[in-house]
């Protein structure tokens, strides 16, 4: 992102960002031909009715296409703090609109509810990213005092498309909120995503799961290929975002998809946290420690079941762009959460979900030392259920850990109980990235090879430290993603998560059972 390397080395995710934003000021956005409301104004996006095209320099009037002949596209939803009230629906333009809406009904034929729509205009120019200037206009409509339990139609619009006309009604999705009560359900998980054809087969499988939800553990689309946190960093382009969004959409319209950021997810140019970008595109609960440094930081509740999503660039000593933003309290806020949720009468099981790995023996990242020093007693000392990763490219789940050793084999199939054995990791890395590679032979249902240790490393302060493990129990190397059906039970029966690893071509690679008695 044309910084020298030997000043990239020294600086943090804000200083990487102040050098842009002083690089390519104002005025030399002009002179190159082409600015924005959210140039003009120096912020990433600028929330608001209507948003501005860019326009050439010299012009004063606004450049704008006749609405109807402008589709949305790249739909996709997120829960509210309270899922079983509150969605939101994401989509983009391809240029400016006027007046932009949703409408929501019960049914198809009944879409009279019609509710006013935010733009959120992202500008990047050239010489930041691999394109010329490129502005995206993301939109998002916030709904409120829904029905818990309840299926909604909907249809994104603007001044010239309204989804309610006979012609537009192929375009309408539709949306489910969480249930008031305990009651089964499926969720789907899988980090490290991008843009490509196996990237797709993965979202046509999800698809076929019927998710209520589905989590994305860091590492979205992968606009910033090199994803070291640096403004050297080469080949960015936020053209990817759009190519992203188109692709998940068969999935996203219908399913919210919780995001968590990811290494890659940091893009220095939009804001001194780097995700400026990710905040124009997304609009996730706003219950975590910090919205303006950690917006992937949130928890919301599905059901018997809390999710928990973590910044863990915040840790990450392998990648330090972010280390410590958040000044320790994303780690206070985290331990918060667990102690209320562990508390609750109405929650059985807690999963958490970030990027980098806590367990893992890939040959590129392996384990992150920070997220071992700062999280893992939380997650033993709370009896946290499931704990989900990416950042490897690979599938690789663990036995059941506590105080860092195994307290429990875990064989496929088997069935681990965090209230006295610890906690299970999966490392889900494998949705579409090129994959990377093990140390030690392959091992998943249908093809089990046993080892009594696996050799690999942990990222710490003063960089790798190796280390044998005896921890890894399922290993497979192609793309994959994770299926957790969830069971809930009466007071003092077994409650339970049957968790499956599935690959690409919808054979299933690992699964176990993960019981606790229900409150």
């Amino acid at each position: 992102m044309g910084v020298p390397e030997r000043l990239a080395e020294r600086m943090s995710m804000a200083e990487q960002h102040e050098y842009l934003r002083a690089r390519f000021s104002r005025r030399s956005m002009i002179r190159g031909g082409a600015v924005t409301l959210g140039a003009v104004v120096g912020g990433a996006f600028v929330p608001g009715a209507t948003a501005q095209a860019a326009v050439p320099s010299g012009r004063t009037a606004v450049e704008t296409v006749d609405g109807a002949h402008v589709a949305p596209f790249g739909r996709h939803l997120a829960y509210g703090t309270d899922p079983r009230t509150e969605m939101t629906v994401s989509w983009q333009v391809p240029v400016a609109v006027k007046k932009p809406f949703i409408r929501v009904g019960a049914h198809p034929w009944d879409l009279s509810r019609k509710i006013d729509a935010e733009i959120r205009t992202l500008f990047t120019p050239a010489g930041v990213g691999a394109s010329g200037n490129h502005t995206q206009y993301y939109v998002h409509a916030r709904l409120t005092r829904l029905r818990p339990g309840r299926t909604y139609y909907y249809g994104v619009g603007h001044q010239g498309f309204d989804p309610a006309e006979p012609h537009l009604l192929g375009t309408l999705g539709t949306f489910t909120t969480a249930p008031a009560h305990k009651t089964p359900f499926t969720f789907t998980a899988f980090g490290d995503e991008g843009v490509s054809y196996h990237a797709l087969a993965n979202n046509s499988l999800l698809l076929g799961q019927n998710p209520a939800f589905h989590l994305h553990a860091g590492d979205i689309a992968y606009g910033d290929p090199a994803g070291q946190g640096k403004t050297s960093d080469t080949g960015f382009d936020s053209r990817v975002w759009d190519q992203f969004l188109a692709q998940t959409e068969s999935v996203a319209k219908s399913v919210p998809w919780m995001p968590a950021y990811g290494n890659h997810d940091m893009e220095a140019w939009y804001s001194p946290s780097g995700y400026g970008g990710e905040e124009a595109r997304w609009t996730l609960p706003d219950n975590g420690p910090d919205k303006k440094n950690l917006p992937g930081v949130y928890s919301f509740v599905h059901g018997n079941t809390a999710v928990i999503s973590l910044d863990a660039n915040d840790v990450s000593f392998e990648i330090p762009a972010n280390l410590g933003i958040s000044g320790g309290t994303q780690t206070k806020w985290l331990e918060a959460r667990l102690k209320k949720y562990r508390a609750s009468a109405d929650i059985d099981f807690i999963v958490v979900f970030f990027h980098h790995c806590a367990y893992c023996t890939s040959t590129s990242h392996a384990s992150e030392g920070g997220v071992r020093q700062e999280w893992v007693p939380l997650f033993e000392k709370y009896t946290v259920d499931l704990v989900i990763n990416g950042h490897n490219h690979q599938y690789e789940r663990t036995d059941v850990i506590k105080d860092g050793k195994v307290t429990r084999k875990l064989p496929i199939g088997g069935t681990a109980y965090p209230e006295t054995d610890g906690v299970v990791y999966v490392t889900a890395g494998a949705a579409g990235r090129s994959l990377y590679a093990f140390s030690a032979p392959l091992s998943y249902e249908g093809n089990e090879h046993d080892v009594d240790s696996v050799s690999s490393f942990v990222n710490v302060k003063d960089g790798k430290q190796n280390e044998t493990v005896t921890r890894s129990r399922v290993r497979y190397l192609d793309y994959s993603f994770l299926r957790v059906d969830v069971t809930p039970a009466p007071k003092g029966r077994l409650a339970t998560f049957k968790v499956r690893g599935i690959a690409e071509t919808g054979d299933q690679v690992d699964h176990f059972t993960v019981a606790r008695r229900a409150k």
